[in-house]
């Protein structure tokens, strides 16, 4: 009976570390080899006792090193919380990448377009959203604007399909690959 049990506990670990195997690999496609070299560098640097795990003194002596010598344990705790346990490469890499593609969520996305959809089509006038680009808010560049477009779905009538804007700019174009 012990076997058995120790067969099922080896069983679930090896399951465990598949899912969390298959659920950490989507981060590595995430970027480039050089990157994630880049990366690793940087995580080498930051991980100051060599144990593979990014820890406060870790962050501690790291700030010190770059002349930041009064950091609090609040801000070294904040930042650790925010790998929501130890940190570890693949962790580092997916906290970066999360602020490097650090999108709005695709609801939230969504519900900006619909202000200027009150149809609720699904669409909004090209002419318009760069009309609103090039002069609110954070008015972008005419040469923003274009490479914007270069991605944007546009129908025949003028129109973009903010849905698929939305997509694109959460998940990314295929068309890059």
């Amino acid at each position: 009976m012990l076997q058995a049990s120790r067969k099922a506990g080896t069983r679930g670990k090896a399951a465990a570390t598949k899912q969390a195997q298959r659920g950490s690999s989507n981060v590595f496609s995430m970027f480039e080899q050089a990157q994630i070299q880049e990366f690793k560098e940087a995580f080498s640097c930051i991980d100051q006792n060599r144990d593979g795990i990014i820890c406060k003194s870790d962050l501690r002596e790291t700030y010190s090193q770059l002349g930041k010598v009064s950091v609090s344990d609040e801000e070294l705790d904040a930042m650790l919380q925010e790998g929501k346990g130890p940190i570890n490469f693949t962790v580092f890499l997916t906290l970066f990448g999360e602020k490097l593609n650090g999108t709005d969520p695709e609801e939230a996305i969504l519900s900006a377009f619909r202000m200027f959809d009150p149809s609720g089509k699904g669409v909004v006038s090209k002419d318009e959203f760069k009309q609103l680009l090039l002069t609110q808010a954070d008015k972008f560049s005419q040469a923003e604007v274009e490479q914007m477009f270069a991605l944007t779905p546009v129908d025949l009538a003028g129109d973009i399909d903010y849905k698929s804007l939305c997509y694109i700019i959460t998940h990314g174009d295929e068309k890059e690959e």
